[in-house]
């Protein structure tokens, strides 16, 4: 999901790599640890290209522009013909329209026993805060995962891994890579990447996380695009909100990383305040 006061967030296609059968997993039932080829990527996942046109079309699907090789949607769209899609799951917090789906000791609550609620966008956070309630909130999710393996995405996006930071304190780092790492582990059963969704203080833990790649939002702008280049081998999909994010994401990592400009409600050609710039 875009912020506004702090980071959210090719050479040659990535080759396809061996493919290994792995058996899918039940919806409550925790997801097999996939086979890895000999450099350690998990079996049959493939990982999007370095330095490609992209486009972040998270808030309503079009048709991508011309040049564009990677897209991102919400998971209630379809993927995109042709190009590496990044399927966009809320993963971390419930969507206000989706709050009253969640069983009620699943929304993380205060010590009044109030919804804790990420105000930048009216989300109630999800209490990862124990093995057993991850547990059930990864089973949750990984339906989502599911479906967007079904519809052909070759990439899923969970969002908002650092709601930790607006947790009240309740919730800590070690909380999210854990249920991270369930993620992973359900995509991957499916054949699925998974990208790492801003955070930059956590790209150092993509080796026991599981995560393929990242997925950035104004790392430009936060002076942040090398600690995720570093961590993802260059496997970065940025998206810079302001003029000048763009500007520094380019400069830095024009050559290296995917980045594109969007309106910060990702809106579609012909909404108003509609915006796509590539520089």
């Amino acid at each position: 999901m875009p912020a506004t006061s702090a980071a959210r967030v090719v050479r040659t296609a990535a080759p396809l790599l061996a493919l290994v059968v792995i058996a899918g997993c039940g919806t409550g039932d925790p997801a097999p640890r996939p086979q890895r080829t000999h450099d350690g990527k998990p079996a049959a996942v493939r990982l999007p290209p370095r330095n490609a046109g992209f486009d972040y079309q998270i808030g309503g699907a079009y048709p991508p522009p011309r040049g564009v090789r990677v897209v991102s949607r919400d998971r209630k769209d379809s993927p995109a013909r042709g190009l590496y899609n990044i399927c966009y799951v809320n993963a971390f917090q419930a969507q206000p329209g989706e709050r009253g789906e969640w069983p009620a000791d699943l929304l993380l609550r205060d010590a009044d026993g109030e919804a804790v609620v990420d105000t930048d966008w009216n989300e109630a956070l999800l209490d990862i805060g124990t093995p057993a309630k991850r547990e059930r909130i990864a089973a949750r999710v990984g339906e989502w995962i599911d479906g967007c393996a079904d519809q052909g995405f070759d990439a899923v996006e969970p969002d908002n891994y650092d709601s930790y930071t607006r947790s009240k304190h309740l919730l800590g780092p070690d909380d999210a890579t854990a249920f991270i790492s369930l993620l992973s582990a359900r995509a991957h059963s499916r054949h699925l990447a998974i990208g790492q969704k801003n955070t930059a203080e956590l790209a150092g833990a993509r080796s026991r996380t599981g995560l393929d790649f990242a997925v950035t939002e104004e790392c430009g702008a936060y002076d942040e695009c090398g600690v995720y280049a570093k961590a993802f081998d260059d496997r970065v999909v940025d998206v810079e909100y302001t003029d000048d994010g763009l500007r520094k994401a380019l400069a830095g990592y024009g050559d290296r990383l995917s980045v594109v400009r969007r309106d910060v409600r990702v809106s579609r050609p012909g909404d108003e305040g509609y915006v796509r710039e590539t520089g």
